[in-house]
Formats: C-alpha cells, sequence, structure tokens
C-alpha cells in the first residue's frame, strides 16, 4: 500500500509545532499506512521573525538550518508554493534552483504566517520586514555613529545620533529598547557622550500596551526611559527624507535613520494558492482549520481567519495561538482520518503578553478570571527568552 503524504507549507512557529503535532497523534501511521511528512518553505531553514530586531541590534544569527529538526520520516525542500489544485490534490511549486515541479499529497497544511507591513518606498526610512533589513538597520546605525564621531557640527551630530522607530506594537517597544541600550555602548566605545544618543518610539495612541491596565503602559514607557527611549504619544511618522521625519501632528524630527515597525498582515503568498481568503486575505477555514471547499487541506497561524464558535472571538496573530492551534490541530488531522467528530477551536483563554526590554530587562502581563499579574525585571527577561525558544521549538 502506498504511502500517505501530509505537506506542511511554511515553517514559521505555526509550521514547526503542527508538523510536531500531527507526527505525534498519528506516530507516522493512518490506516495501516505510513505518513510521509514535507515541509516546505522557501527559505532554507527557520526565521526566528519574533526577533527580527537582534540582527539590527548585534548583527545576531536568527536563521536555524532546518537540519536542526532533521527526523525520521521528514523532508525539508526549499521551494516557494506557485498554486493548490484541491481537486486533484496537488501542488505546484518552484525550487531553490527556480525549476518546476508539482507534488501530490493527502493531507495539506498551510501555515504561511504573516509579513511585516511596508510603507510606501516614498515614505522613506526602513521597515524591520527581513534579517537582510535588519542587518541594513545596523550598518546604519553604527555609521552613524562613527560619523558623528567627527562631526563638528553639534545639529548635525545630534541628528546623527538619533532614530526614530515608528509603530510602537510589541515588536516596535522590543526593537527601541535594545537599540537605546546598543547605541549608547556604541557611543562609550567610540569616545561619543552614551547620553547624547536618543531613540524615539512613536505611538499613535494615548499610552503605552492598550491590551493592559494604565499602570502596565506606564511600568512600560518607565523602563524605555531608562533604556534611553522617549516614547511620543498620539502621533505617528508620515515621512522620512533628507534626514527629517514628518510627523501627524505637524511636528518633525530630524533623525539619522527611520525604522518603520507598523504591524502584520496576513502572507501575501495566499493570494496566489488558491485557496479561500477573506477580504483581509486570510485563509476560509471551519471550527476545526479545514479549509473550506477543499478536502484535506487544513490552515492556522497568521495566515488563518480562526474563530471561536462560542464567543465570536478570532485569533489574533499571536506565535502563542498558533502553537495551540498546532497542538490541537494534531488531533483534529487523527479524528479526521478515522472518521470520528474533531476537537472544535477553543481560543485562549488567558489575555497573555511577554515584552523583552533589553538583556534582564523585560515585562510578563496576564489576566484571566478577573485577576491580574505583572512580573518585572530579569525574571520576565527569562520567562520571554523561553517563550521565544519555546515557539521555534529549540527547547
Amino acid at each position: 500500500m502506498n504511502d500517505m503524504t501530509c505537506i506542511i507549507i511554511g515553517g514559521g512557529h505555526a509550521g514547526l509545532h503542527a508538523l510536531k503535532a500531527i507526527k505525534e497523534t498519528t506516530r507516522g501511521m493512518a490506516n495501516g499506512r505510513r505518513i510521509r511528512f514535507v515541509l516546505f518553505d522557501k527559505l532554507p531553514g527557520h526565521v526566528r521573525k519574533v526577533l527580527l530586531f537582534r540582527p539590527a541590534v548585534s548583527g545576531e544569527e536568527i536563521t536555524v538550518p532546518w537540519s536542526h529538526w532533521a527526523a525520521e520520516g521528514v523532508e525539508f525542500v526549499q521551494g516557494t508554493v506557485t498554486s493548490i489544485d484541491s481537486g486533484e490534490k496537488q501542488l505546484a511549486y518552484t525550487d531553490a534552483q527556480g525549476k518546476e515541479a508539482q507534488i501530490g499529497y493527502d493531507l495539506l497544511v498551510v501555515t504561511v504566517g504573516s509579513i511585516v507591513r511596508r510603507p510606501d518606498p516614498a515614505q522613506g526610512g526602513i521597515a524591520l520586514t527581513d534579517p537582510q533589513a535588519a542587518s541594513d538597520i545596523r550598518e546604519r546605525w553604527q555609521a552613524n555613529l562613527r560619523k558623528a564621531a567627527g562631526e563638528t557640527n553639534p545639529e548635525e551630530r545630534k541628528r546623527l545620533l538619533s532614530v526614530v522607530v515608528a509603530g510602537a506594537g510589541i515588536s516596535g517597544i522590543e526593537t527601541s529598547a535594545e537599540l537605546a541600550l546598543a547605541m549608547r555602548e556604541e557611543a562609550a566605545a567610540i569616545g561619543l557622550n552614551p547620553s547624547d544618543t536618543a531613540v524615539y518610539l512613536l505611538n499613535t495612541q494615548e499610552r503605552l500596551f492598550p491590551e493592559a491596565p494604565q499602570k502596565v503602559g506606564r511600568k512600560l514607557e518607565l523602563t524605555l526611559r531608562e533604556c534611553g527611549v522617549k516614547v511620543l504619544h498620539n502621533c505617528k511618522a508620515m515621512r522620512e527624507e533628507a534626514g527629517v521625519v514628518t510627523l501627524s501632528n505637524g511636528e518633525s524630527l530630524e533623525v539619522g535613520l527611520c525604522i518603520w515597525t507598523i504591524g502584520l498582515i496576513p502572507n501575501p503568498a495566499l493570494l496566489r494558492m488558491g485557496l479561500p481568503l477573506t477580504p483581509e486575505g486570510q485563509v476560509q477555514v471551519d471550527e476545526c482549520y479545514r479549509v473550506k471547499g477543499a478536502p484535506g487541506v487544513y490552515s492556522i497561524g497568521d495566515c488563518a481567519r480562526i474563530v471561536d464558535p462560542r464567543t465570536g472571538k478570532a485569533d489574533q496573530m499571536r506565535c502563542g495561538e498558533g502553537v495551540l492551534q498546532a497542538d490541537r490541530l494534531g488531533k483534529v488531522v487523527m479524528a479526521d482520518l478515522k472518521g470520528s467528530p474533531a476537537p472544535v477551536h477553543k481560543s485562549v483563554p488567558l489575555d497573555f503578553y511577554c515584552i523583552g526590554l533589553g538583556e534582564n530587562r523585560g515585562l510578563v502581563w496576564g489576566r484571566k478570571w478577573g485577576l491580574t499579574m505583572m512580573i518585572t525585571g530579569k525574571p520576565a527577561w527569562k520567562f520571554r527568552n523561553l517563550a521565544w525558544d519555546g515557539g521555534s521549538m529549540l527547547r
């Protein structure tokens, strides 16, 4: 009897955990047939997207080769999926050498996730979208500091030592904190006054982290200030041109670099796959993650519109949700293979966030049953690192 083929498209957090969950629940067998697992990704390794600020700050490598997750019965294919024929259960792809090919599947899991939203090119600056952009950011601010060390014009020196981070979500908060600390350290090393460096974090809302009580936002802002970050509320960057960032409130900032961290959008690669999408660009699935009108196809993570049927609440684009969905997906797939009732999606019963704010600094906040908890400092930093490593299955 021929093997079954289970393909996972996308090796982010959701994809890795989906592969693990399905492999464990099925034990590599279904209805007397061995399951062949194939993981597709366009990149040569798993990019730890939640750590994009690290190469922008320190040059840290955040891509882990697929061989790290090498396991019996799992194949890794570097390629870009160009279309899915759900009727024939075939997908077409272009491999790393540019060669077009096709492969059949019995089970297909789409976990291509999200990408960082890009501003219009005319708005200037650099969006923190991928490791290459992060590397460009690092080269830029370090070059600016070296120029500042030899600059005699005090206004130009001040500009070169200043950076704007446009977007105050968790990515923007973590980027600004680590960047401010790194700039201070680099400035001291080349003979500049560390306190002359400046990082501005632009927040479109009245306070940071509106998901939590006001005191949590205040604690975040206080810690950022200690790192050297100045938060500007109720404003956003409109454009950066010739070292001047124009703000929505009519004011402007002269800076050496503008970094955009303006949120996520579903991966546009979904547009060419031929799956049913919502107006926002996410895959339409039922309460068991099954793609509508495509037997044997499932989707979870940032790329899927997943709604709790009891509450009508949609999951957010967070890796924690994707990991929990993956665990349940393993049980769903096993139930579908057996022809038995499958478990239904349930939203995370806990509001929980962890934020890194530079080495030995962090904030963890959670709420359940009307009770809240907040952890700060080194314990929160350690917890955040555990969460980062857990999401990428490095622990």
